[in-house]
């Protein structure tokens, strides 16, 4: 399996659906791939792994804001998929059945860490709350947070981290790695009109979390 790229990855173009509609020049299409993976051929696993790890990595980074959280559940699930693959019945395409697979290990995976944060505070001493340093640290409005948050890149990663898992991966989805509302909807497995609503509600509470430097 391909050892996975670091650094932020390019999005494929708008609209275009992976895997479909491809000439010869780039390959075989992705159900021929897939059949042969079944039937063991991990040469061809890897040309899927290939053609799919940078849009997972980019959506998973985009729901993580950590370079190495979306190195490790990307290629987690590169692993989860090759061991389901024998469930894969070409119902839907390969990468509606792969983006589900890392949609649901990355929505697992902030819940987790979302507990195991809520655990530590809940550990911490009463008094504690009362600490200005500790106090200054956590605050979302502070000089210093403001100063060890730069660059717009760094505000707009703390910007999606404040949306819920749902509205950060619809804004990933679409506006980083444009797919379609349709294809959205196969992935989160949902109508366009709800896709739609999603997108603008997160647009708007972006906005808003940025308006100070969309001015």
């Amino acid at each position: 399996m391909s050892n996975p790229a670091r650094g932020k990855p390019a999005g494929g173009p708008p609209g275009k659906e992976p895997g479909k509609g491809r000439d010869a020049a780039e390959g075989p299409d992705d159900l021929s791939l897939v059949r042969r993976s079944q039937q063991g051929d991990l040469r061809a696993y890897d040309d899927l792994v290939r053609r799919y790890h940078e849009r997972i990595y980019a959506t998973v980074y985009h729901m993580t804001a950590n370079h190495e959280d979306a190195n490790d559940l990307a290629q987690e699930t590169f692993i989860k998929a090759y061991q389901a693959l024998r469930t894969f019945k070409g119902d839907a395409s390969f990468y509606t059945w792969l983006y589900r697979i890392a949609v649901n290990k990355t929505i697992n995976f902030l819940k987790q860490r979302r507990n195991k944060a809520a655990m530590s505070l809940n550990d911490l001493d009463f008094n504690a709350e009362h600490d200005p340093d500790l106090v200054a640290f956590v605050s979302d409005k502070t000089p210093r947070r403001d100063a060890a948050l730069s660059e717009l890149q760094e505000k707009l990663n703390s910007a999606m981290l404040k949306l819920s898992e749902t509205h950060r991966l619809v804004v990933a989805l679409h506006d980083v790695q444009g797919l379609s509302h349709e294809q959205i909807g196969e992935i989160m497995d949902c109508n366009v009109g709800t896709v739609r609503s999603r997108l603008f509600y997160a647009r708007q509470q972006l906005q808003g979390l940025l308006a100070d430097y969309l001015k």
